[in-house]
């Protein structure tokens, strides 16, 4: 008995110091990391995968501005409440608010107090100084999923609050001025004052995609009076809601829907039916509590700062805009119903196929199958899978269709809730019909696209293509579908058409079967600035851009010596010798690998599957120390929704998946000393890095389980099953 007693205490001890370790998690996230530079991150408050993101808005008509936001700016614009965390092309930002006491001053911007300005998740809150005379106003943000509630307390009183109705996220226009696209960004929009608390409205805009916005304003204290200030175009998009002078406080609450205002309304009853600001500050914080202490790991506070905030970008989408009853508008505008009462979009496939999707799989693995099935009702509306949503429309940003790899990864994982047969039929859809961006019928006949006739990214997109037909063979062989395995198998193949045998590069052919010449191999290319034969990037990146056949792309460049001649040649020639087309998105260069761009994602591993890894362990090192820092610049790119920051979670942790469908992930070398991963299973995966120094940088030994890992590989059930991974690690 008394060991028992003993027992249970020890249990409860544990729990307790449990408890109290992941109660501290959410302090070590950092969110203005990213905020400038080109990371294109945003400080705002956010709830996990939430439809809303309440925050500073200090720019805009740039691609600086993806996020509306850059942390050296010394003005802020006012509050909007959506954004897109790390992405390359601006959009959201709707809903411009500013709060003041005063005169104001014409353009309604505001000087802030920098050391005011704090950031966690689910929160953010500074205190403004300018934009009227003797103005000061402590404003506070948080958010449920759907709404956005701000506190504002005005210490001189009168307080006052300006709406920008038209107000959202555009780039620079080439065609004609940004302020002008700005003033057109709304095409349609109804603002109703339905009484002294309550405003209401819709509007259609136009920016990246035209999209449906219909919202519901509360505020705490009546509006005394209103006053609209006309713009260029004589439309009343913008408003000043004026308040008791005497007040000091007001609440507001902005609750969205992407289907109607009365979606808006149940939202806002359902998820925030109060006025307690830090009844709903705290349940985000709990929330996202319970998302980051999943992963316990020991280390230094630059360390934790890094791998949680990346944990944290990570989380932030997906986003579900379905409403709270699971109605959405999808992708041609028709409201239907999730029958699994979610719909996710903001899916950047291009990039987060490669870590993020993988990453959600082991630790968010009971939210894949809403994500997948939203990708299906996505292709059974439009005709084939998403290339890149955004609040359910089709971008059609980037090549390939890497829904493909995320349904597959999840369909083969066996993860509950999917039905791999019809997301087979939609997947063999997908690659089998002809649409934006993808010729089935060219990519057939001549085995890759010829630049002569498809003139933009013709190489970047027949290596793209051919891992999705790779990925959609595995899951035709898993099904048994035999011809159709055949099929996509040889279409995976047709990489190695572009393969020009005496440069060892990946190279644009013509319809006649002639390499393009002259040949430039530094020359940086994009369709939608240069056109070219890549994709943000250039031969000597795309090389290597064969997931699904790395040992195929060996056996071409000659086998494993010339191979590594190859790869160290990638990471050795001089940046400066990168020519022409600059594109913003190639940054972290080393040589020619370039960290800031994802195609050079999986790169590194290719060491440790030719026998090298310890030249893993040295570049994943320098990733880290150059690319990765605690600090507003510290992303040497875009996060391209949780991409970037889930690199740093795989590599931190000492393997990546370089084919995510494989279900295989290769060894690299950790970068902290002690991670526990709390499975969803009920299961724990320790990983231990004995002896990790700054020095000792290199693998000596791996043990799963106490049994020597050869080959530099583990794979998903591995981990699944819990367990330990042991890595010794040495000086050289």
């Amino acid at each position: 008995m008394k060991s028992i007693n003993y027992f249970l205490i020890v249990c409860c001890l544990m729990v307790v110091c449990f408890a109290a370790q992941s109660k501290n998690i959410i302090h070590y996230v950092n969110p203005f990391i990213g905020t400038t530079d080109n990371g294109h991150t945003f400080p705002g408050a956010s709830y996990p995968f939430g439809m809303v993101q309440p925050g500073p808005q200090t720019g805009n008509f740039s691609w600086d501005y993806c996020a509306g936001y850059r942390y050296e700016d010394t003005k802020i614009w006012g509050f909007s409440q959506n954004r897109l965390n790390g992405t390359g092309v601006p959009d959201m930002g709707d809903l411009l608010v500013m709060p003041f006491s005063g005169k104001p001053t014409d353009d309604f911007k505001s000087d802030y107090k920098k050391d005011s300005e704090k950031a966690s998740p689910g929160y953010y809150e500074v205190k403004l100084t300018g934009l009227a005379v003797n103005n000061s106003v402590n404003v506070e943000l948080t958010a449920s999923p759907h709404v956005a509630m701000h506190r504002y307390l005005f210490e001189e009183g009168n307080p006052t609050i300006y709406i920008d109705f038209q107000s959202g996220l555009i780039g620079s226009q080439k065609s004609y001025s940004s302020q002008k696209s700005y003033n057109n960004r709304v095409v349609v929009s109804d603002i109703q004052v339905i009484d002294e608390y309550t405003v209401t409205g819709h509007q259609r805009v136009r920016a990246w995609v035209e999209r449906d916005v219909f919202y519901v304003i509360k505020f705490d204290k009546p509006i005394i009076s209103l006053e609209s200030i006309p713009d260029d175009n004589n439309k009343e998009y913008r408003k000043i809601f004026h308040f008791d002078r005497n007040v000091k406080q007001v609440q507001m609450k902005i609750a969205f829907s992407m289907t109607g205002i009365e979606g808006a309304k149940k939202n806002l009853i359902t998820e925030i039916n109060h006025w307690n600001f830090e009844k709903v500050r705290l349940a985000a914080e709990n929330k996202w509590e319970e998302y980051l202490s999943r992963v316990q790991i020991e280390g230094s506070d630059s360390q934790k700062t890094n791998f949680y905030t990346s944990m944290y970008h990570l989380l932030i989408q997906p986003n579900n805009i379905a409403d709270v009853d699971g109605q959405y508008r999808g992708p041609t505008d028709l409201v239907s119903k999730s029958p699994f009462g979610k719909y996710y979009s903001t899916l950047s496939l291009w990039d987060t196929y490669r870590a993020a999707n993988p990453m959600y799989t082991i630790l968010t693995p009971e939210l894949v199958p809403d994500m997948v099935n939203s990708m299906l009702l996505h292709a059974e509306a439009y005709g084939y899978l998403p290339i890149w949503t955004l609040w359910g429309k089709e971008t059609y940003c980037m090549i390939g269709n890497h829904a493909v790899p995320i349904v597959v990864e999840a369909c083969l994982k066996k993860l509950p809730g999917i039905d791999s047969e019809r997301a087979y039929n939609l997947i063999k859809k997908s690659l089998t019909i002809s649409h934006n961006k993808y010729d089935s019928d060219i990519y057939d006949k001549y085995g890759y696209f010829p630049f002569d006739i498809v003139p933009e990214e013709s190489v970047s997109r027949t290596l793209e293509c051919s891992y999705d037909d790779y990925c959609a063979a595995q899951l035709a062989k898993n099904q048994g579908k035999d011809g159709d395995y055949k099929f996509f198998m040889k279409r995976s193949g047709y990489y190695k058409n572009l393969f020009d045998p005496v440069t060892g590069l990946m190279r644009g052919k013509d319809s006649k079967g002639v390499w393009r010449t002259p040949f430039n191999p530094y020359h940086l290319s994009h369709a939608e600035d240069i056109g070219g034969d890549y994709t943000e990037g250039n031969a000597w990146q795309y090389t290597w851009h064969v997931q699904q056949d790395i040992n195929g792309l060996i056996k071409l460049m000659g086998g494993k010596q010339n191979a590594s001649v190859k790869l160290d040649s990638l990471f050795n020639i001089d940046k400066r010798e990168i020519q022409n087309g600059f594109v913003s998105d190639v940054t972290g260069l080393i040589g020619q690998y370039a960290h800031g761009n994802e195609p050079s994602h999986h790169v590194v591993y290719i060491y440790s599957m030719i026998g090298k890894n310890h030249r893993t362990a040295e570049l994943v090192r320098e990733i880290f120390d150059r690319f990765y820092l605690p600090k507003p610049n510290g992303l040497c790119g875009n996060d391209d929704c949780g991409q970037m920051s889930a690199w740093y979670m795989f590599s931190a942790l000492g393997f990546y998946p370089v084919n995510p469908v494989s279900k295989e992930y290769i060894i690299g070398a950790p970068q902290i000393p002690k991670a526990k991963i709390r499975l969803q299973n009920g299961k724990i995966f320790t990983m231990i890095a004995h002896n990790l120094s700054e020095t000792n940088k290199y693998v000596n030994s791996v043990k799963l389980n106490g049994k020597e890992v050869t080959g530099y590989v583990i794979t998903y059930d591995d981990i699944m099953h819990g367990g330990t991974l042991e890595f010794e690690m040495k000086a050289n």
